[in-house]
Order: C-alpha cells, then structure tokens, then sequence
C-alpha cells in the first residue's frame, strides 16, 4: 500500500495533505504519529466529564492536526465540536448529541489507526 492507498482507505485527501506538508516524506512521517497522538483520549475523556473548556481545547487542537494532515472527515467533526464550546458561544447540542458526534471521531480515528498500521507494515517490510 502506498501513502494515496492509505488516503483513499481512510477517507482522507491527499492532495489536500501534500499542499500543506509539501513533501511526501514529512506526510508519511506524520501520519505515522497519529496512532500515538494523545489529544483523541483527550477529547474522549472530555466528552465523558462534559468538561467545556477541555472539549474545546481538545476539539480546536484536534481540527487543526486533522486539517494539515487532511483528514477532512475527522477535521469537519472537530471543528463541530470546537464551535459547539467555543467561549461565548451558546450551547446548541443536547450532551448525547455531542458524544455521538465523539463517538464518530473515535470510530474514524480507529479506522485510520488500523489502515496506518497496515500502512507502516508494508512499508517497513
């Protein structure tokens, strides 16, 4: 599998990706981080507690990781998220509405952590 392969199976864009890394190399390089990236526990944990300002945070950190790594499926959601708790902002979403849209994250996020692994594999075999 090559590095579009992997685009196409996770619903990312690649030429999205490349405009901003520029070099394929620095984009294999970074979406091979993503699996270790913290800030989707973080989210998660977030969502659990209902803790507005780390659902923010979290949420805000997580669109622009997604976005430079075009993974527009996970950066559209995020970026719901981030507006939902945006400082100043009036709530929109019933709590449920907001997990079920973190649960979506997670369960992308799963899926790409799995093809990225497969990625790696062929990669590195």
């Amino acid at each position: 599998m090559n590095l579009e392969e992997l685009y196409q199976k996770i619903g990312g864009d690649y030429s999205r990706a490349i405009k901003v890394l520029r070099i394929e190399k620095l984009l294999d390089k970074h979406i091979r981080k993503l699996p270790a990236n913290q800030i989707f526990a973080a989210l998660d944990q977030a969502g659990k507690d209902m803790d507005a300002t780390a659902l923010f945070e979290n949420a805000h950190a997580m669109k622009g990781i997604t976005a430079n790594l075009g993974l527009v499926h996970i950066c559209d959601l995020a970026s719901v998220i981030s507006e939902e708790f945006r400082p100043g902002n009036p709530r929109t979403m019933s709590d449920d509405e907001v997990r079920r849209i973190i649960g979506d994250i997670n369960t992308q996020f799963q899926n790409a952590v799995t093809a990225i692994a497969e990625y790696t594999s062929s990669q590195d075999s």
